[in-house]
């Protein structure tokens, strides 16, 4: 039972983090990166929280990306999206707590 908890909160950490990086590209027409311009306080503390809710579908990307294009070994690729699905996991859990709490 807690593994199927488990697998829900991490599919609503990734469901969240690639809606928020599509929905950032459909609005700048670029990817999201992990970089940060420093514009001014506010938007690079808004860009930072965007990237940490929108992280496991920026390194998943760019996983993927390096698997297939710059040939990496697939042992990369394998421990980038565990790390994502742990971030996704917390994430998902953030969430849910925050929705319940409202």
């Amino acid at each position: 039972m807690e593994l199927i908890i488990y697998a829900y909160l991490m599919a609503v950490g990734f469901v969240l983090a690639g809606v928020l990086s599509s929905f950032v590209q459909l609005v700048s027409g670029q990817p999201m990166r992990f970089g940060v311009e420093p514009n001014s306080v506010l938007t690079s503390i808004l860009g930072v929280t965007l990237r940490v809710f929108a992280g496991p579908a920026i390194l998943m990307r760019n996983a993927w990306r390096g698997m297939l294009v710059e040939a990496r070994p697939k042992f990369w690729f394998g421990l980038s999206a565990a790390i994502a699905a742990f971030w996704s996991l917390l994430i998902g859990a953030l969430m849910i707590d925050i929705v319940l709490k409202l």
